[in-house]
């Protein structure tokens, strides 16, 4: 047997400033077993964690992730299609539709034909959407800088760079 094999099951550590429920489970005694050594546990709190901050910084703003992305995206990408958008943040193309009403509905976005496809639609960003973009840009640096904190900008490009090589489900595959 190897020593993994015969070493105690792992703690929940306190991160100092990190709630949830390792730190939960450390007070009531609870051994969390092999589950902190699981990527995707991992990964689901730090999706947690990442989502509450984005909350918490974006909150005035009325700005879901979703709606960030896109705005993001049609900023990059002037005259990019509903589909294009859907793709590239991996929702289905009605989710996308639902979140293009409310940016439409509060006039950050409009939806002109595509010139290629009078089927399609055009993305572009009003003059509210623009200035109201540039304010989350800063919002979202700033997020960023809170969230990768503990990380160098070396340790940051890397778990980017192992994040992109976790594959998208077969059905979200190109």
């Amino acid at each position: 047997m190897s020593r993994a094999d015969t070493a105690a099951p792992t703690r929940a550590k306190p991160r100092e400033g990190v709630p949830g429920p390792e730190r939960g489970a450390r007070a009531a005694g609870l051994d969390m077993g092999i589950l902190p050594s699981l990527l995707g546990y991992s990964l689901r709190r730090a999706h947690i964690a990442v989502f509450q901050r984005f909350g918490q910084a974006f909150d005035s703003f009325d700005i879901s992730p979703p709606q960030y992305g896109t705005l993001l995206l049609v900023d990059a990408n002037p005259g990019i299609s509903q589909s294009a958008i859907a793709e590239a943040l991996r929702f289905d193309r009605s989710t996308l539709v639902q979140i293009v009403d409310r940016l439409e509905r509060r006039g950050l976005v409009v939806r002109d034909v595509a010139q290629h496809d009078r089927r399609s639609h055009a993305l572009r960003l009003t003059d509210a959407g623009v200035a109201l973009l540039a304010e989350l840009k800063a919002v979202g640096a700033a997020h960023e800088r809170e969230i990768a904190g503990a990380l160098g900008a070396e340790e940051r490009a890397r778990l980017i760079e192992l994040l992109a090589k976790i594959p998208a489900p077969a059905s979200s595959r190109s």
